[in-house]
């Protein structure tokens, strides 16, 4: 097999790019990142994030502020809220709806225990969930989503249906970029990179979604306990809020990227049917029908 010297130099660009991740200080990056993103003096957040808008193609027109300049530091602007009309949400009787705005890496049926990643890549259940037994039982043979979250996409994640939080869980890790590019060429990915697994009560069953650091990704918070990282732990942390359940309805905000990364959907077998409308690397915009439940 021959490649036209353009192809070449692109894989070879790709190839590099992925080997420098293995070296490089995700951690410190992602802080200095942190710092970055919060600073207030005036010209500088203004030109950062102009020239954001400009990179990225940014549409203020959808944002309730539409005026870059309003926000007081990088971050507010890019965990921006929408206009109250910018995302109707596709309520139905047993409707899935998307919790985010991006594009979909994979979706489907996992094969007893074995998520796809991409092309030549797998990855176990188990591995993702920190080895939480019940919750491993409970989504084999199950269906999940893997939703990322590009630069320019809207940054909040919402409940794709209401439900009850059971357990939350902070999974330490590295940090490797989520874009397709590194995704493609990173094995185990998802359950290598820091991940916050927030397992949930729903009509169609037991729900996790799990919040999926990377690089530069300098902070995730939730709804219910804020920013969970920044500290970055060493060990596995677990939240059990059975006793203090946390109620959240189809559509509220759960949680929110401070700069962009993953979420992966797991439901339980034959619990959902996904949209046939949805494939694997199409655009979806929080609110849009993302399937139904089974039993509807």
């Amino acid at each position: 097999m021959s490649f036209s010297p353009l192809t070449l130099l692109r894989r070879t660009q790709q190839t590099a790019f992925v080997a420098l991740q293995y070296a490089l200080p995700h951690h410190l990056l992602s802080h200095l990142m942190w710092r970055l993103t919060r600073i207030r003096i005036r010209w500088l957040k203004n030109f950062f994030i102009r020239h954001f808008i400009r990179l990225f193609r940014v549409d203020m027109s959808e944002a309730e502020q539409p005026d870059p300049t309003a926000y007081p530091d990088f971050n507010h602007f890019f965990t921006r809220a929408l206009a109250a009309d910018a995302r109707p949400l596709a309520v139905g009787e047993g409707n899935v709806i998307c919790p985010v705005d991006g594009t979909v890496s994979q979706l489907g049926r996992l094969e007893y225990e074995t998520l796809f990643q991409a092309k030549g890549h797998r990855y176990s259940l188990s591995h993702l969930l920190a080895d939480h037994t019940e919750a491993v039982q409970t989504f084999q043979d199950g269906h999940f989503a893997t939703l990322y979250l590009s630069p320019r996409d809207y940054h909040r994640i919402h409940m794709p249906l209401a439900g009850t939080l059971r357990e939350m869980i902070y999974v330490p890790g590295r940090l490797f970029s989520v874009n397709p590019t590194t995704v493609s060429r990173v094995p185990d990915l998802f359950a290598r990179n820091e991940r916050v697994i927030c397992l949930f009560n729903t009509d169609a069953g037991p729900m996790a979604m799990i919040l999926v650091g990377a690089i530069f990704v300098a902070s995730i918070d939730t709804l219910w306990h804020g920013t969970i990282t920044p500290p970055r732990g060493k060990t596995v942390q677990h939240w059990d809020y059975r006793k203090h359940p946390v109620h959240l309805q189809q559509g509220e905000e759960m949680g929110r990227f401070n700069m962009g990364s993953t979420v992966i959907l797991l439901f339980g077998k034959n619990a959902v049917t996904f949209s046939d409308q949805l494939t694997a690397e199409g655009h979806v915009q929080m609110g849009q029908l993302l399937g139904t439940r089974a039993d509807s």
